[in-house]
């Protein structure tokens, strides 16, 4: 193959804003910003906000993990255009809600 034939790779120039979440985060939140139908925004908007919630659980284990924090998280990173404010929100969040850390370690010994 010739030097010619090879694609140079895509690189990402902007900053990843939130370094705790990661550029594939902060990709997903901007995906869901350009969807346009409402119904799938939310389920999207929903599988985000727990995908931050784990993060959050693995690596900031001193500080709040809740809702209220991933909630304003979303509206930081979507610029306000994502909003966490439909009815479906807080029980869908409910279903799926991470173990207490305390719960874990009992399990484990």
């Amino acid at each position: 193959m010739k030097q010619t034939d090879m694609k140079k790779l895509n690189r990402f120039t902007t900053p990843v804003r939130m370094r705790n979440y990661g550029r594939i985060i902060q990709e997903m939140v901007r995906v869901a910003t350009e969807e346009t139908d409402i119904t799938t925004r939310e389920k999207m908007t929903v599988y985000i906000a727990r995908s931050m919630r784990l993060k959050n659980l693995i690596w900031n284990k001193d500080q709040e993990t809740g809702l209220n924090r991933v909630k304003e998280d979303i509206s930081a990173l979507s610029d306000g255009r994502l909003t966490c404010d439909f009815p479906s929100f807080e029980t869908e969040m409910a279903k799926n809600q991470p173990q207490n850390q305390q719960q874990n370690k009992k399990n484990r010994k």
